[in-house]
């Protein structure tokens, strides 16, 4: 029988309960996990909102609500974090649509970015992803793939020390740019930095995750499934018998529960269209989490398939 992402894993039990690696408190929900924001030691669930793709759904009043619907789903679940950016189209409108329906949780956690060359254009940009949202202010705001980063991010900075915004951060979502990530990192005084992570693409342990540790900077992670890549390349194949072990029930909270058990990482943004994927994904940041010896025999085994 293949299992699914939308298959229910039955008859596993709950099998150990292996310790945590990280410390964790609960967070909006009963059961949700969070880890602190470095900077502020801001509780921060551990599993957030991306809204690249899934979000942009122009005017079509039906796919708008569907979102809505999502982002309703979001938060009930105990959910804080929700990301975008200029580059994602009509995913903007599409959030502030959500929010406004839902006369704006005051748990949310806004992230957004600033995505321009021009960097005169950087202020303008930024108050008209603020009018689509329909916040007062953005709680992140972050330098997208370090487009004209060295002019961005002194602006943020100062947004920040007035009280514009509440964090700073830098992002990137490609392998090449990691040495430049490094750099900033090392050089800046940023609160987040964003890149891409799961069981495959690995390159960030070697030098971003452990000087975000060292430096105090908060991680989130981008790409979590690859864009849905490996949920279709790994939905038909095996869960491995051991699966009540990691705290997963399925393919998704076990690409997940591999993430955010990581204690550099504050919060992983799969994005999703669908109400009951939301839920999966928030509800793998609840239970137990792999320990470092658990982490090795997952990344074995799907390495192996």
């Amino acid at each position: 029988m293949a299992f699914t992402r939308r298959a229910t894993i039955q008859g596993l039990g709950l099998g150990i309960l292996l310790p945590l690696a990280p410390r964790l408190a609960f967070g909006q929900s009963a059961g949700i996990l969070t880890r602190p924001i470095p900077s502020t030691k801001e509780p921060m669930p551990l599993v957030g909102l991306g809204t690249w793709i899934t979000f942009n759904v122009g005017d079509d009043p039906v796919l708008k609500d569907e979102c809505a619907d999502v982002i309703a789903a979001f938060f009930e679940a105990g959910g804080r974090m929700i990301d975008s950016s200029p580059m994602y189209s009509s995913s903007q409108p599409t959030i502030g649509y959500g929010l406004r329906k839902l006369g704006y949780p005051k748990h949310l956690f806004s992230a957004e970015k600033v995505w321009i060359s021009d960097p005169e254009q950087g202020g303008p940009q930024i108050e008209a992803s603020r009018a689509y949202w329909g916040v007062d202010k953005f709680d992140l705001m972050q330098v997208h793939n370090l487009v004209s980063w060295e002019e961005h991010l002194p602006a943020l900075i100062e947004m920040r020390a007035a009280g514009k915004l509440r964090y700073v951060g830098i992002t990137t979502s490609e392998e090449r740019r990691h040495r430049e990530i490094e750099r900033i990192m090392a050089s800046q005084p940023i609160d987040f930095v964003q890149a891409t992570y799961n069981i495959l693409d690995r390159k960030v342990e070697d030098r971003i995750l452990p000087l975000a540790q060292e430096k105090g900077i908060a991680v989130i992670v981008n790409r979590p499934f690859r864009q849905g890549e490996l949920i279709r390349q790994l939905e038909d194949e095996p869960l491995p018998d051991w699966l009540a072990e990691t705290g997963a029930r399925n393919w998704a909270q076990f690409l997940l529960k591999f993430i955010i058990s990581h204690p550099a990482v504050t919060c992983a943004i799969p994005a999703t269209t669908r109400v009951d994927h939301v839920r999966e994904n928030l509800e793998a940041a609840s239970g137990n989490l792999p320990d470092e010896k658990m982490r090795r025999r997952m990344i074995d085994y799907v390495e192996a398939l």
